[in-house]
């Protein structure tokens, strides 16, 4: 553990020592580095799937890299003032409150067991939520917010009933999904469209008829209590 810790330590001075002298590190930004995370995060996938040993090793610190510089930026910014150590504490402060079974009283011997003690521990996080869209990022690729948007949808018990969906096609497993998707990916190409915008402009409609069905009865009331996650 000592020398983990001072492998971090290191690389946190190594960090400073870098915004102190070079010249190029010293222009960005937490706005500007979001490129680079964004980047770097699709890499790390690419070694994930590619079941690559080293470029898993090597994506990963990179992901730290991006880290540890938004986290010596902070440091240095008034009103921000928060340091990669900081980080460390709140991620593990958010491990043990997520995770009642293992460092508390909760008792979770399946993997359902483990959704619920989850759930209910982000539902005491998330408390003051008022919409079950809240905490979506919607920068998000469409496709991952398509699912996340209609996974909420769901935990919530929204149904998304619009008047202009088109009944989907039925397929058996995810490379019948793939080949359907790269069709429409194709289809709306070779007609001029963009299938990102699309879709993007769909999850609008979608969203917007959610805060609808969200919004207070005639008698105060919520249609639906937020989602946690």
């Amino acid at each position: 553990m000592t020398d983990n810790l001072d492998q971090m330590n290191a690389l946190a001075a190594s960090m400073s020592a870098v915004l102190d002298t070079c010249v190029w590190s010293q222009t960005m930004t937490h706005e500007s580095l979001i490129t680079y995370l964004v980047e770097e995060s699709y890499e790390l996938i690419e070694a994930v799937e590619a079941g690559d040993r080293d470029a898993l090793l090597e994506e990963l610190g990179d992901v730290l890299l991006q880290v540890v510089f938004h986290s010596e930026i902070a440091r240095r910014t008034p009103g921000e003032e928060f340091s990669l150590d900081d980080v460390a504490r709140a991620a593990n402060e958010k491990m043990v409150r997520r995770h009642p079974h293992v460092f508390g009283d909760e008792v979770a011997l399946t993997v359902d067991d483990v959704y619920r003690v989850w759930r209910a521990a982000k539902a005491r996080e998330k408390a003051t939520r008022t919409s079950i869209l809240e905490g979506i990022p919607q920068a998000m690729p469409a496709l991952a917010l398509a699912d996340k948007v209609l996974g909420r949808a769901t935990q919530a018990g929204f149904e998304i009933s619009r008047a202009d969906a088109v009944s989907p096609p039925v397929f058996e497993d995810e490379a019948e999904l793939g080949a359907l998707l790269l069709s429409i990916a194709a289809s709306a190409r070779s007609k001029g469209l963009d299938a990102e915008r699309a879709l993007r402009t769909a999850l609008r409609g979608v969203q917007a008829e959610l805060r609808d069905a969200e919004a207070p009865t005639p008698g105060g009331e919520r249609a639906s209590e937020p989602a946690a996650d």
